[in-house]
């Protein structure tokens, strides 16, 4: 374990009217305090899971590698502060690690090719193959293999995105191995019944109006899905 504990400053927010500060979740949670090496963040779009793993990684000092805005329709100036009003605690210190994004890996993969490329024994840091010579979903769990097998604490936003259930199945056992090995810490925010199934993680769930540490059984993905089978069945 390296974090332990993400305290959220809400008393401090600089308006309550624009993103992120006008999410519940974020506006009512004081703190959350990780006790597991694997954590999820679930609940329904827009209830502030991938912003607040966005948030971690900023505070945290790890480089959040994304493409360049094309427009600026849209612009919030508060859209990226959200890390200006969260501290972190370490159990021992900073340690480095990544943030994954699946809407982002595609455009990632490229730029890691191109410097394999390069330098062709940066390629063990990524499974030991060009990513975009594989399928999506390949690429991804071949990056996995190589980049977690590094010290670090690992940020991932959604990556079942491109995983098949299969594939999901098969990252789930090297999250299991990597946790034997006790050198990574993983944070994720998922849709995923399956990823939630992990056994022992810890699961935070944001559908309230606070965030709320919750069992597999009571998110909204386990419920949705078992109601869908069970109607499908009858």
């Amino acid at each position: 374990m390296y974090l332990m504990k993400v305290k959220i400053h809400g008393e401090s927010y600089p308006t309550a009217r624009y993103y992120p500060f006008n999410i519940p979740a974020l506006r009512n949670t004081q703190e959350l305090i990780f006790r597991k090496p694997i954590a999820f963040f679930v609940g329904e779009n827009g209830t502030g899971k991938s912003t607040l793993l966005e948030a971690i990684t900023r505070k945290c000092g790890i480089y959040i590698w994304d493409k360049p805005k094309r427009h600026l329709a849209h612009n919030n100036p508060y859209e990226t502060r959200l890390a200006d009003y969260i501290s972190v605690t370490w159990a021992n210190g900073h340690v480095p690690g990544s943030l994954f994004r699946a809407e982002t890996f595609r455009d990632f993969a490229d730029f890691l090719d191109d410097v394999a490329l390069c330098d062709p024994g940066r390629l063990k840091y990524h499974g030991g193959h060009l990513l975009n010579t594989l399928s999506h979903g390949q690429a991804i769990l071949t990056y996995f293999s190589g980049r977690f097998h590094l010290k670090g604490l690992y940020l991932l936003d959604e990556p079942e995105a491109a995983l098949s259930p299969a594939s999901q199945v098969k990252f789930l056992r090297l999250l299991q191995e990597l946790e034997a090995a006790g050198h990574a810490q993983f944070i994720m925010a998922t849709h995923s019944p399956i990823l939630l199934a992990y056994p022992g993680a810890q699961i935070f769930s944001f559908d309230a109006d606070h965030i709320e540490e919750v069992s597999y059984e009571d998110t909204a993905s386990y419920k949705i899905y078992r109601q869908f089978f069970a109607e499908s069945a009858g």
